[in-house]
């Protein structure tokens, strides 16, 4: 009978979950669902909620959410070989946590946490450089998500919700024996990511991966704010909701030419975020920070002040030199 993968990588969004996902599918004892972000138990043989934020409709019809189509994602992986896949709202996602433990009670759990306030921006930079975001101030965009998640916006918009890794570690803890999650920092994947490999294939009990590198991340240029932005971005997002009706391969064949001309231009170095920005970002995270801290035993002290967050690549650039 096919069976449920034995390990997922859980999260965060935009905390190199995808350059981990890249790297541990080219170690020969692993098995890496061939789509990545089959996002099947957020859902769990239901169709997805109909969410209504700008491009939203659009992304639920890639949604591998039935059961055979999700098990039949495995039906290549080797024999004798570990099978997993990567949907990093599994972490955020309570239902998800609680589906994945029904499911497969003994699976092995990695998640990558970033520094809130750093995600969020990441995120938010995502979808503004992607034409779908409305507001070109993140403080904006935040103020706003409470009404954006009473709306059905998608889970990837929240980007201060998806940022609580307290409240999500501890309901993770109370689904899963603790040694059987590994808690990674999205430093450590930039700064050391060779060790950081080790750790993750010493806990799967693979030997050591023959990897050579981690590959960047999926970083954008910056799109600055202007009329030619304005514009662009407004048809992207008016197409997007159209897109809905169509064939998913066909709207990302419309919308990459018009993707493209809104970041021609664009600035590889992404504005830093100001002192007040980020103390303003930071303080509801605070009191979440402080429990991560007493449910993991670790010390995130170094999210509690201002510092510049950075890319993956210019990190590592950093790093290297």
């Amino acid at each position: 009978m096919p069976r449920p993968p034995e390990f997922f990588l859980i999260g965060a969004p935009k905390a190199g979950t995808s350059a981990l996902h890249a790297a541990l599918a080219s170690h020969p004892g692993l098995y890496l669902s061939p789509v990545k972000e089959p996002k099947y138990y957020l859902c769990g043989d239901s169709p997805p909620p109909a969410y209504k934020g700008p491009g939203d409709a659009h992304s639920n019809q890639e949604w591998i959410w039935q059961r055979a189509r999700y098990l039949a994602l495995f039906d290549d992986a080797p024999a004798g070989v570990l099978r997993g896949e990567s949907t990093p709202f599994y972490l955020y996602h309570r239902d998800a946590r609680r589906r994945i433990a029904a499911d497969n009670p003994d699976a092995q759990l990695i998640a990558v946490l970033r520094d809130p306030v750093d995600r969020a921006y990441s995120n938010w930079m995502h979808l503004w450089m992607d034409g779908l975001e409305p507001r070109d101030d993140i403080v904006e965009a935040i103020r706003r998500e409470p009404q954006r998640v009473d709306g059905g916006w998608a889970p990837f918009w929240h980007y201060q919700g998806l940022g609580m890794y307290g409240r999500q570690v501890a309901d993770l803890f109370d689904h899963f024996p603790r040694e059987q999650v590994l808690l990674l920092r999205y430093k450590e994947l930039v700064d050391q990511p060779l060790d950081t490999l080790d750790r993750v294939c010493t806990f799967l009990g693979v030997t050591s991966a023959p990897i050579e590198e981690v590959p960047q991340d999926n970083s954008r240029t910056f799109v600055q704010r202007g009329p030619k932005t304005k514009a662009i971005s407004s048809v992207i997002r008016t197409g997007a909701a159209v897109a809905q009706f169509f064939p998913p391969e066909v709207w990302r064949k419309v919308s990459k030419p018009l993707v493209d001309q809104l970041q021609r231009g664009g600035d590889p170095s992404r504005p830093r975020l100001t002192p007040e920005q980020r103390a303003t970002l930071l303080e509801p995270h605070l009191p979440d920070i402080e429990l991560l801290e007493q449910v993991t035993g670790e010390s995130f002290e170094d999210w509690k002040g201002y510092r510049e967050g950075s890319t993956f690549g210019s990190r590592r650039s950093s790093t290297a030199s």
